[in-house]
């Protein structure tokens, strides 16, 4: 991150005084906090956790991209949500309970589904994208437009007990270096299909903010082709190396994906 020109005022001083006295961030730090840009990926299970601590962090510009509504099945595990906002769009009540943790972030929302047209443009304007979609199409089209525009992805999935984190930077490895191609369909089943555990998401997601933040400050040694699992049925946490391959279908010496591709069939998802 660029060197940060703002000035702290004395509420801000007050309200981040936990971040400015440690040594890892100080008010330098809280600048950079501040300046950043960061994308959501999704403001359900993942993106619920992930966005209520980068704003109470302080982090300066959020943006939330969803097109689905709040469902009563959602308010089992995602926090953003009441159940007076149900059939309310997602990055409407994501805007609204943001805003009254705090009121300074500025809160950008792209109520529309990502996709191959809008993907690269909406991206653009952002430090870091983190991907919390439930669905193996956004991920692949995440994945490669983050690839494309040369931007950090902090990357987290969840099923049943198990969840993983990743941080994927440009020229390290990317998602199609574990997963060149998506699934068949039917092959992987999604949360609707299989569930998963309500507090699971508060753990995954705060590795993923944790991990934001990390980049933000460019401090600590990240999750950076490192995927790390968890199985919270027996509380085991173990860590895959990720190399980039270079048969890579995306990042690899001969890429064969040149483009954002669209995915309209598998995993059990309609055309």
């Amino acid at each position: 991150m660029n060197k940060s020109t703002q000035i702290l005022s004395p509420y801000q001083v007050k309200r981040y005084s936990r971040h400015i006295i440690m040594p890892q961030v100080g008010s330098i730090g809280q600048r950079k906090l501040l300046d950043s840009k960061v994308l959501m990926v999704g403001a359900g299970g993942l993106g619920s956790p992930i966005l209520i601590y980068l704003t109470l962090a302080g982090v300066g510009t959020l943006g939330i991209v969803d097109f689905d509504v709040v469902d009563v099945t959602n308010l089992q595990r995602q926090i953003l949500h009441y159940d007076k906002d149900i059939g309310k769009p997602k990055v409407e009540s994501a805007k609204e309970t943001l805003k009254a943790y705090n009121p300074e972030v500025n809160i950008i929302v792209h109520e529309e589904p990502l996709n191959s047209e809008n993907a690269m443009n909406i991206i653009k304007d952002y430090d870091i994208v983190i991907n919390g979609a439930d669905n193996f199409p956004a991920r692949y089209l995440v994945n490669d437009a983050c690839y494309f525009n040369n931007k950090p992805l902090v990357d987290g999935s969840i099923l049943l007990f198990d969840g993983t984190s990743t941080v994927y930077i440009p020229g390290s490895g990317c998602y199609r270096c574990l997963f060149p191609e998506p699934p068949p369909p039917g092959e992987v089943p999604s949360c609707a299909e299989a569930g998963v555990l309500g507090m699971l998401p508060g753990l995954i997601g705060s590795i993923q903010a944790i991990e934001t933040t990390k980049l933000i400050l460019n401090t600590g040694k990240s999750l950076k082709s490192r995927l790390l699992l968890v199985d919270a049925l027996e509380m085991d946490f173990r860590e895959v190396k990720i190399r980039q391959r270079p048969e890579c279908p995306l990042c690899g010496d001969s890429p064969s994906v040149t483009e954002l591709i669209d995915y309209e069939v598998f995993c059990g998802l309609p055309s």
